[in-house]
């Protein structure tokens, strides 16, 4: 444990009751940014985007699935994966647990990947989620963002900076560099009014974290989050962490 100041019960409840004026802050200034997510224009979607479930071919509308609200966790599983990313697999660790929630608010939520359904399916039950899980051509990752050419990527894989934690879940999913950064985490979400979908909202990146619920929790402990961008990350599956 690194050393920290210690000081008296009044110097902690003087400094807290300071810090919990500005966590009330930075909350309300979450309910003005959920406020404008809410007042974001629709895009229709016009695209016939076709995927894969484990009951056959289905349309973007089919995935809604009798809901009117759908949200896709567009989860890095490329083609010729061995195991999913081990950091998407945290998020829908954090995930599926909210499917029965969001269900009772008239939300579908699933996951999307390029890779096979069987992959997929085989992947979903090692890690014991009960989530809806489609494999998705490579235009609807794409289109958003989340799924790049090797072309588009060429200066950063000539570039000579590749990131340890890259090459480390590269080689944890059973790909190269190449192969794992062709893949994007992102999520993106949908209304179906009246039998056409439109999309409104779409995040990637630190716009995840909603979804990484232990990241809120460790900052909340001494270390914190305890990352380094010259060291590989921390984060493995949920049945890969060694205990005792």
């Amino acid at each position: 444990m690194p050393e920290h100041r210690v000081g008296t019960q009044e110097e902690f409840d003087a400094a807290l009751e300071g810090l919990r004026v500005k966590e009330k802050e930075l909350t309300h200034r979450g309910d003005d940014n959920t406020r404008e997510r809410e007042e974001l224009p629709w895009v229709e979607v016009e695209k016939d985007y076709e995927f894969q479930t484990v009951d056959g071919k289905a349309s973007l509308a089919d995935l809604f699935d009798g809901r009117s609200q759908l949200m896709i966790y567009h989860f890095m599983f490329g083609p010729d994966w061995n195991a999913g990313c081990p950091v998407c697999s945290s998020i829908a660790d954090s995930l599926a647990p909210q499917a029965p929630h969001l269900g009772a608010r008239d939300v579908t939520l699933l996951l999307s990947s390029r890779g096979p359904v069987e992959k997929l399916q085989g992947y979903k039950e090692r890690m014991g989620w009960d989530l809806p899980w489609v494999s998705a051509a490579t235009d609807f990752h794409g289109d958003l963002g989340f799924y790049s050419t090797e072309e588009e990527l060429r200066p950063f894989l000539e570039s000579g900076k590749i990131p340890p934690t890259v090459t480390q879940n590269a080689e944890m999913c059973g790909t190269d560099v190449a192969g794992y950064v062709a893949e994007g985490p992102g999520l993106s979400v949908y209304a179906l009014d009246d039998g056409t979908v439109y999309r409104t909202y779409v995040t990637t990146s630190r716009g995840l974290e909603a979804a990484m619920a232990f990241y809120q929790l460790l900052d909340r402990v001494p270390k914190g989050r305890n990352e380094s961008a010259t060291e590989p990350l921390w984060i493995r599956r949920h049945d890969e962490y060694q205990t005792g």
